[in-house]
Formats: C-alpha cells, structure tokens, sequence
C-alpha cells in the first residue's frame, strides 16, 4: 500500500473536500482520500502505484488545482 500526500488550493468549504475526495476516488487502484479543507493536505492511500498525472487530472476535474 502506497500513502502519497498533495496540497490543493482553491477549496472553501465541505462541498470541495467532496468534490476532491470524489474525483481522486475514482482513480484505480486508490482506497482512500483524506481531505484537510484548513491546510488543503490531501493524503491519497492506493493499493498501486498513482501518477501525479492522474492526481493533477482528477483535482481539475473537480475544479482545484495541485499546488507545486
């Protein structure tokens, strides 16, 4: 098992942590997703290994960007 933390910018409120954890969720091989909305921490736990790539896309693609 794989643990891999990231930092998103632009959440505000309960709504977006959803919207995160929901998207990266959808990801193969990712069992879980804590989101933190005060520091933006989102620490991703997957069976395999997940690209960046794919973190960046899902975070997009709820709205949110990946701080670098």
């Amino acid at each position: 098992m794989a643990t891999t933390t990231y930092t998103v910018t632009g959440m505000t409120c309960g709504h977006c942590v959803s919207s995160v954890r929901e998207e990266i969720g959808k990801i193969d091989g990712v069992t879980g997703v804590d989101v933190d909305l005060a520091t933006g921490a989102v620490k991703v736990d997957s069976t395999t290994p997940v690209t960046d790539a794919d973190i960046v896309a899902a975070v997009d693609e709820a709205g949110y960007e990946v701080a670098v």
